[in-house]
């Protein structure tokens, strides 16, 4: 009876004796979720998998967390002859089990009073005295006796096929692992905080998860070790700590000083909508619908109408434009929000790119001519190119959307698209909307023009968020932590001495505060790190984690000499004796010129990886090698579609995978990311790459964030 709720569930274990801790958590819809609340717990940590197949029935497929699974040789090794075994949606996993979303465990097998589901273990979990599992319900986990839950699932009727999948994990990349993240793996799991061993602690300093290998797990640890991120009790909300918001204020302070000298001015508008307001732009509506929060109750009291948390505010502040448009001479109208949005994301969240709450910027203007309009989004996608490229030292491609992938509502969307190369990934970094007159007819915009008629301004809205903090560390950081653009380093450089029995300490810090009095004169934001409690190696570990761009280092040697050694971030095996006479003008250049390196790095890496194809069948080999793949393209709907559905087809076929995770962020259909506004040559007669209709312009593809 898949009505049995985990009470029952709760009280069939108890009735057999079955030993369990109970933990409460908030609901979490994916195992890698539930790791933000649980991951302390001990015992063996798994993800549930329900597939089915036409001729073979369901399956439950209980495995660690950590692994990979080969379908096409999980179906081998059950002897499943010619199975396409795919995963089952919610509803489905419901009908059978009985169990919600993010619910599901072995324990679910009580609802199947049929024997329509097979149930497949990790030989694994057997080695574990517990293990975690779910009650019929994604609010509690408990962990539980491992022997028990086989003996539960024993006296449902249901045996247990126990099989070594180590023996069925996929075959391992050449050159190193999965940089692809698609075919339905999860996202990192969280680094835990350090554990006591005696009366010492690890260290929090060392790098444990190799960028190359390891991404999404290098990520994850690169900036929590970093203190950039703080993990929170609600799924996809995190904590911005201090470095990281040092560096979104220098973003912040670049960019409002460039919209201002276009005649910008900051305003802030409530982040409530009425119902009514959103729904006004059915397009618009449709394209948020399933990231919309909703707020229904104020105390114990039901809201006489619900109210809807900001996704983006044009339905916010559209009603008010209306008010305050009524003559040509109020315009244009300039203005801008840094605020932050909510965007209830179905898909799984990482920090700074995806997540249910962020911090940005939203532009919206009104104008009096379709070319002023058109003018300003073009200025716009040139500030976000110069918050990238001159700020972030992250190279970006502009270019224009496809109807398909344009913002919803308006006539056109431009955009600043960045590439990662460890994962093959495009990235979008910021968009400018022209949205035409549009929104102005749905809320009355009109206004009396200069010749008495009445008019419709032209309107644009333009964004940019945190997740450009995001990109950053993707592209510049290594194994050692964070790799900072001195423009945007919290701290620019660290002084640090190395004490010697032969030197006078009290001698070497007064050196040391002296150097760091002279660089914080002249504008460089500079620190002395000057305490006892650690080593020099230790300190200089700390602040490579934290990606602080140069280093001071005084020496005995140093102090006998009357010079300083000078070390990059970014070239570590290099030391430079420095005079102190000439000390600021060395530091000066050696951060402009690390500015410069890390963004021609990028760029010359980038552009390695932007490959030209003309004809399907090389399409997605190019995909596969981590590249993003121009090609020539009818630039139609239908065939956009065609190209992410068999594109995906293909590549789920090359690894021997069924199928994606629908919440995957990172799938592996390609879509179109723009069309370059540097187009190359299009030679008259060029065919489409797939459809072999005439082609209308090069368009660049890629696997995306």
């Amino acid at each position: 009876d898949p009505g049995r709720t985990m009470e029952s569930c709760i009280a069939e274990l108890d009735a057999q004796g079955v030993k369990y801790q109970t933990h409460k958590h908030p609901a979490c819809l994916t195992a890698e979720e539930l790791e933000e609340h649980v991951g302390s717990v001990p015992g063996a940590h798994t993800k549930n998998l329900f597939v089915s197949d036409k001729k073979h029935g369901y399956f439950l497929i209980t495995i660690m967390l950590d692994r990979r699974l080969d379908i096409k040789a999980l179906a081998g090794a059950l002897g499943l002859s010619g199975a396409n075994l795919r995963f089952c949606d919610k509803d489905t996993l419901m009908a059978v089990l009985g169990a919600p979303q993010g619910g599901l465990s072995p324990l679910a097998l009580m609802n199947d009073k049929e024997g329509k589901v097979r149930f497949v273990l990790d030989k694994a979990i057997e080695e574990h005295a517990t293990m975690l599992a779910h009650p019929l319900t994604n609010e509690v986990t408990l962990e539980v006796d491992t022997k028990g839950v086989l003996a539960f699932v024993d006296k449902t009727g249901h045996e247990v096929t126990s099989l070594d999948m180590d023996k069925l994990a996929p075959a391992a990349k050449e050159g190193g692992g999965d940089k692809g993240g698609g075919g339905g793996k999860k996202p990192a799991k969280a680094p835990q905080a350090p554990r006591e061993k005696g009366d010492k602690k690890e260290t929090l300093l060392k790098m444990t998860h190799p960028k190359d290998t390891e991404f999404a797990e290098w990520y994850q640890e690169v900036i929590i070790k970093s203190e950039m991120i703080e993990y929170y009790d609600i799924s996809g909300c995190y904590i911005l700590r201090p470095w990281s918001m040092q560096i979104w204020d220098f973003i912040r302070e670049f960019l409002d000083a460039k919209i201002k000298t276009i005649g910008v001015q900051n305003c802030y508008f409530p982040i409530f909508i009425t119902k009514g307001a959103l729904e006004a732009e059915k397009d618009h509506v449709e394209g948020f619908a399933p990231e919309v929060a909703w707020v229904t109750k104020s105390g114990d009291c039901d809201l006489a109408e619900p109210i809807a948390v900001r996704p983006t505010s044009e339905t916010i502040m559209y009603p008010a434009y209306a008010k305050w448009i009524r003559s040509h001479r109020d315009l244009p109208l300039k203005l801008n929000q840094w605020n932050n949005v909510v965007r209830w994301e179905f898909k799984y969240p990482t920090p700074f790119l995806r997540s249910r709450e962020f911090l940005w910027q939203e532009g919206h203007t009104a104008h009096a001519s379709k070319a002023d309009a058109e003018e300003e989004v073009l200025q716009v996608l040139d500030f976000y190119r110069q918050v990238y490229e001159d700020l972030l030292a992250v190279p970006v491609i502009k270019g224009r959307k496809t109807e398909k992938e344009k913002f919803a509502g308006g006539d056109y969307t431009t955009t600043v698209e960045g590439f990662i190369p460890h994962t093959g990934r495009g990235i979008q970094g910021a968009t400018s909307h022209c949205l035409g007159q549009n929104f102005g007819k749905i809320f009355n915009i009109e206004y009396t023009a200069a010749d008495e008629q009445k008019a419709i301004p032209w309107q644009n809205s333009w964004g940019l968020t945190t997740r450009t903090i995001g990109v950053m560390v993707m592209i510049h950081s290594d194994d050692k932590g964070l790799v900072l653009p001195p423009r945007v380093a919290p701290v620019q450089v660290v002084v640090i001495t190395i004490p010697s029995k032969d030197v006078d300490q009290a001698s070497m810090d007064a050196c040391a505060k002296d150097v760091t009095s002279q660089l914080q004169g002249a504008g460089i934001r500079c620190q002395a790190d000057l305490g006892t409690n650690h080593t020099p190696g230790r300190k200089y570990a700390h602040w490579e984690l934290k990606g602080v761009p140069l280093r001071v280092e005084i020496g005995a040697r140093d102090l006998a000499s009357k010079q300083v050694t000078l070390v990059r971030r970014d070239d570590a095996a290099t030391k430079m004796a420095v005079p102190l006479a000439t000390l600021l003008q060395k530091v000066s250049l050696c951060l402009v010129e690390m500015q410069h390196d890390l963004l021609a790095r990028a760029t010359a890496e980038r552009d390695s990886r932007i490959v030209d194809v003309t004809e399907w069948k090389d399409f997605v080999t190019a995909l596969d090698g981590s590249n993003m793949v121009r090609t020539p393209f009818c630039d139609e709907e239908e065939w956009e579609d065609k190209v992410k559905d068999m594109s995906k087809q293909e590549a789920l076929s090359r690894k021997g995978e069924a199928g994606e995770d629908v919440r995957t962020s990172t799938s592996l259909a390609a879509k179109t990311l723009c069309i370059p506004y540097d187009q190359p040559p299009l030679p008259e007669g060029t065919k489409c790459f797939v459809s072999g209709k005439p082609a209308k312009c090069w368009v660049l593809w890629g696997r995306s964030y």
